[in-house]
């Protein structure tokens, strides 16, 4: 039968169920994630960390998010105004552009993004609190094994899916035991670790509430919760700390997903602090990268504005831990993007973790409020995750797995996609940072695994 003989009302039915898809699902919104993600990676990855583009892309595109647009996928670079704009068979347009010292910021909208105003030169300092963790050049293992250990760190499959090791490091007792890097890659190298910023978001809650300036057992000062009649002004900062603030956030990776979206807005916190509240706080548990950017809001406010958050982070926490090659990077609006996408070299992503390994103590100097990271490191519910750290204490069978993998029960992790992975073993005084672009779907977690049981054994007391 013909479209043409068939009844009115069964056309506009067959008709009317494509176009409620794409209403409901809105896939143009998703397409334009995905260019975004597309263009802020190079972006970063080109002018920030230096890698090579060509490579680069083909790595992104490699991410099973992304996998199923590489055909139509294109990518430009913008060398005059330092810029990589990105589309999908010519339409769906982003453009991420660089800003000198402050790493890429994604464009959305017609209105110019606020560009940080300061001088990173006068607000970084070479006076450190932490000893130096290493010399100048790289270390090379001490051990033969502790070589082996790298060795199948960056061993590669013969067959998809690739683990694309970009760096390790291995520290113990407060000295760098052994690292390696991929080509292309130094110690100065400067790598997204996605999701760690967010554990870089709670040492910043930590040094604020020390100071007296927040404490995670208030309300969350959100102006659009303070009615009467909103039962989101319920949600306390330890809350969205947690991920368990109750809000429509949940995160899939989808491009679907309000924690994919909230990319596609300039002021990323005030579309994430718009979701409605779906179960009171406290009571429930998703994964939400939103929730981190709401807190990232909650930090700027709290400090006086971008300029000011921007001191405050390289005063109190990257100069007193010796990290000079770190970028924070910003969304449209002047708001750090606290849920995702610092840089840092593989040695100051370990500076930052022995600021937890010696419990928020550093040089004599107490950091982080005592009692801060057992807080941070404690199960939430029934998770493994505790509030911007995952954690082996937790009966979860992610934790459980970990255990059985050979990685002790006081163990704590900063996890990012792809298989940024940092594990902060007290102990054994050690802190082990994998840094890389694995497409596997557990972000390689048993060569993870497998790296941290061999550098525990190989250089064992």
């Amino acid at each position: 039968m013909s479209l043409r003989k068939l009844p009115l009302f069964v056309l506009a039915l067959i008709l009317a169920v494509p176009l409620a898809f794409v209403a409901i699902y809105r896939p143009d919104r998703a397409i334009l994630v995905g260019t975004g993600a597309v263009a802020d990676v190079l972006c970063a990855k080109t002018f920030v960390s230096g890698l090579d583009i060509a490579q680069a892309f083909a790595e992104t595109m490699d991410r099973p998010g992304l996998r199923r647009l590489r055909f139509g996928m294109r990518y430009r670079v913008d060398g005059d105004a330092k810029a990589i704009d990105a589309s999908m068979l010519g339409f769906f347009r982003s453009r991420s552009v660089f800003h000198d010292g402050f790493g890429c910021v994604l464009l959305r909208g017609s209105e110019q993004p606020y560009l940080i105003k300061g001088d990173l030169a006068a607000i970084r300092s070479t006076k450190r609190l932490l000893p130096d963790i290493s010399g100048a050049s790289l270390v090379e293992p001490s051990y033969p094994k502790l070589k082996v250990a790298l060795d199948h760190a960056f061993e590669e499959p013969s067959t998809p899916p690739f683990r694309r090791t970009k760096a390790a490091v291995i520290v113990r007792d407060g000295k760098i035991i052994a690292e390696r890097y991929a080509a292309g890659v130094g110690i100065d190298t400067q790598l997204l670790g996605f999701s760690m910023t967010k554990s870089v978001v709670n040492a910043l809650l930590g040094i604020m509430t020390k100071q007296g300036l927040i404490s995670p057992s208030q309300l969350a000062p959100i102006a659009e919760w303070q009615a009467d009649s909103d039962p989101r002004r319920a949600i306390k900062i330890i809350d969205l700390m947690r991920m368990t603030s109750g809000l429509a956030l949940d995160e899939t990776n989808s491009g679907f997903d309000p924690s994919s979206q909230m990319h596609l807005y300039r002021d990323m916190a005030a579309f994430a602090a718009s979701a409605p509240l779906i179960a009171s706080p406290g009571t429930r548990w998703a994964y939400s990268s939103a929730s981190t950017q709401i807190l990232a809001r909650i930090i700027r406010e709290t400090l006086g504005g971008p300029e000011q958050m921007l001191g405050f982070v390289w005063r109190e926490l990257f100069n007193p831990l010796g990290m000079q090659h770190a970028t924070l990077q910003f969304d449209a609006s002047g708001t750090l993007q606290g849920s995702a996408n610092m840089l840092a070299s593989a040695r100051d992503w370990a500076r930052f973790g022995l600021l937890y390994l010696n419990d928020g103590v550093i040089g004599g100097e107490r950091l982080l409020p005592e009692g801060w990271v057992g807080m941070s490191t404690a199960a939430t519910l029934e998770t493994d995750y505790g509030a911007g750290f995952f954690t082996n204490l937790s009966q979860h069978a992610h934790a459980l797995g970990r255990i059985r993998a050979g990685i002790p029960r006081d163990a704590f992790f900063a996890f990012g996609l792809l298989g940024q992975r940092m594990a902060i073993i007290p102990s054994q005084n050690m802190v082990v940072v994998r840094l890389g672009d694995s497409v596997d779907p557990t972000g390689d977690i048993s060569g993870f695994e497998r790296l941290v049981r061999e550098a525990i054994a190989t250089s064992s007391r």
